[in-house]
């Protein structure tokens, strides 16, 4: 079996590669010119990556008809939240032109091929308190750029499913964390302010935005076995949220990823980091996805914040 993966060298395309290996799957990967390796070096020589621009319909194409993928796991995306709000043009063609190449090339190849398209939370957007725990039911408000491109993506998945006949299979991913996360997210970014001051790098304040939202939080690692799942077991053209069922405010997060430094860090509010707009609450059940393929998370939060935080005092103490 054979799985292509779009955005391998970054957070959750290193740890889907890392599955897709384990499971004896040959993996192959998506990259551009300027796209780092940090992620994926270990993996050298276990992948085949390929450079491709899945801006350009050309390149799509080539890359579809040279790999004949028989599992395809769209990753690839402009996913931070805050940069939807400075370039929304851009994360909406990113997202949305990306996908539709790919589902365009799949469709005029003509072969079998399965499609896992990776959504999120954010679609929900504004939810109303008698609304949680979030099912796929729920209506989409979303409340940024990113948010409704990741609509777009879905809506585009079903359409193919629809018109064609594609086996599209889409996710809705609450938020998800571990090692190699990006620092710009939230909970890499509080560990690695951590890492910073206990190396004496960084003064002992660490620099805070809004506490008061509250996230259900999974580890990757039962992330990217979902996705796996949803190929195997998910029906195509439906939703499934993909959730650890609980819910903690980021102050609470942040309270955690605090008892496991011995320094004595105070904490403060940067008004830069605050956004336009933020979504409240997002806690999902993911009873659906469970029903219909038996998955259910199983790492602990405080496992995954201390993995997390070990990740990143290696990464500081290493320079």
């Amino acid at each position: 079996m054979k799985a292509l993966v779009t955005g391998i060298t970054r957070f959750v395309g290193s740890h889907m590669a890392e599955y897709l290996l384990s499971k004896n799957v040959e993996v192959i990967g998506t990259f551009r010119q300027r796209s780092r390796m940090d992620h994926i070096r270990h993996l050298a020589g276990s992948v085949r990556l390929v450079e491709c621009e899945l801006r350009d319909a050309h390149s799509v194409d080539k890359l579809i008809r040279d790999t004949k993928p028989d599992l395809i796991f769209h990753l690839a995306a402009q996913s931070f939240v805050p940069s939807s709000w400075i370039s929304p043009a851009d994360t909406i063609f990113n997202n949305v032109i990306g996908q539709l190449n790919i589902l365009e090339a799949v469709r005029r190849a003509g072969f079998d091929c399965k499609i896992h398209i990776a959504c999120s939370s954010e679609q929900y957007g504004r939810v109303e308190p008698d609304e949680v725990p979030i099912r796929e039911t729920n209506p989409m408000r979303p409340l940024s750029p990113y948010a409704v491109s990741k609509v777009a993506q879905e809506m585009l998945g079903r359409q193919y499913y629809w018109s064609y006949g594609l086996h599209v299979v889409t996710t809705r991913a609450f938020n998800h964390t571990g090692p190699r996360r990006g620092e710009q997210f939230v909970t890499s970014n509080f560990a690695k302010q951590i890492a910073e001051i206990e190396k004496g790098i960084r003064p002992p304040v660490l620099y805070v935005g809004n506490l008061r939202a509250r996230r259900d939080f999974s580890d990757v690692r039962d992330v990217v076995r979902a996705y796996w799942l949803a190929l195997e077991k998910g029906d195509p053209g439906d939703p499934y949220n993909i959730a650890s069922g609980t819910c903690i405010s980021i102050e609470e997060m942040l309270g955690l990823l605090l008892s496991m430094s011995r320094a004595n860090i105070e904490v403060k509010v940067d008004p830069e980091r605050l956004k336009p707009s933020d979504v409240p609450l997002l806690h999902g059940d993911y009873g659906k996805f469970h029903r219909k393929t038996g998955w259910k998370p199983e790492i602990p939060f405080e496992r995954t914040l201390e993995d997390l935080l070990a990740y990143w005092r290696a990464n500081v103490w290493s320079k």
